[in-house]
């Protein structure tokens, strides 16, 4: 195994993962040699698989450096999510998913906003109750840790900002870097309408989808579509949906930090339904997410090394 991109956020969690297991050898790199692009090229080609922890162009540049048809490929960046002959790194989300990630040479991880609006949005669409042209709506609420080194140090170094101390809403042109994915995976005919937050905790997501429900197919209550995504998931190790609950209560984003498994919650009524993702945005939504494809794609126990 290599990790290209080890030093970031995403690689340090793949290798906390993967560094007391006795069923993999990890590949190292010289930190003086981590620019070095024959040094890179080498482990890349010596590798049974790389993970890709890097920027967009460094990842589509690493790709071009194996030169085997040996090595797999799992790239965290976006670079490759919706490329043809690229597998999307979700296994529980669609029909056949899970086999195509075990067969694949390349797998895409998915985005973590992502992860929590597809879980919900594409079972509905596969099923048939959410309308391709529906009109959706989506917003996400993360830990600052899903910023990366820098926004790290901007919440946790001295001085800091007081407008880190409230939610931030980001990403307001509409044009996230997650919404190709959102579309492509999801069957909807358009992307949804959707709006990132960003508030002062390390990690752990919540991602809402909000319906109305007379605009679905047989007009269902909030405690059918529970049901309808229970069976979707139904005996699912990763991704889990909580039993409905007619009562509304608070709902912490970080819930599940710490874990790599993600749980879905319904709410509503017979007019109106919120289905909310909640996971950790570096497990489920990154590097545990990563973790479970490198299981698959070669051959160990899906959820070896994670935490559910």
């Amino acid at each position: 195994m290599f990790i290209d991109g080890q030093e970031g956020t995403t690689g340090l969690q793949i290798y906390e993962r993967l560094g007391g297991r006795e069923d993999i050898e990890l590949l190292r790199i010289d930190p003086e040699k981590r620019k070095d692009a024959q040094e890179r090229k080498k482990l890349l080609n010596d590798a049974d698989l790389v993970f890709l922890c890097l920027p967009d162009a460094a990842a589509r540049e690493a790709v071009a450096l194996i030169e085997n048809d040996r090595t797999k490929v799992i790239d965290a960046s976006t670079a490759h999510r919706t490329s043809p002959g690229w597998v999307y790194g979700f296994p529980e989300l669609l029909a056949g998913q899970r086999q195509r990630v075990k067969f694949a040479k390349r797998t895409a991880n998915p985005g973590c906003h992502a992860t929590g609006f597809l879980s919900a949005a594409a079972p509905l669409v596969a099923t048939g109750v959410l309308p391709r042209d529906y009109p959706v709506t989506c917003y996400s609420l993360t830990g600052y840790s899903g910023g990366g080194k820098k926004m790290i140090a901007e919440y946790e170094g001295e001085g800091k900002d007081e407008a880190l101390d409230s939610p931030r809403i980001y990403g307001t042109t509409l044009r996230h870097k997650h919404l190709p994915e959102m579309k492509a995976l999801s069957g909807l005919d358009e992307p949804p309408v959707f709006c990132p937050i960003v508030d002062d905790y390390y990690k752990g997501m919540a991602s809402c989808l909000m319906l109305h429900n007379a605009r679905l197919t047989g007009k269902p209550t909030a405690e059918d579509l529970c049901e309808i995504l229970a069976r979707y998931y139904e005996d699912q190790q990763v991704v889990r949906v909580a039993p409905f609950e007619k009562e509304g209560s608070f709902l912490a984003a970080n819930a599940l930090a710490g874990t790599d498994r993600l749980e879905l919650s319904v709410w509503g009524h017979e007019e109106q339904t919120i289905v909310v993702a909640r996971f950790d945005n570096l497990g489920k939504g990154a590097s545990g997410a990563a973790v479970q494809n490198m299981n698959l794609m070669l051959g160990f126990d899906e959820t070896a090394g994670l935490a559910l």
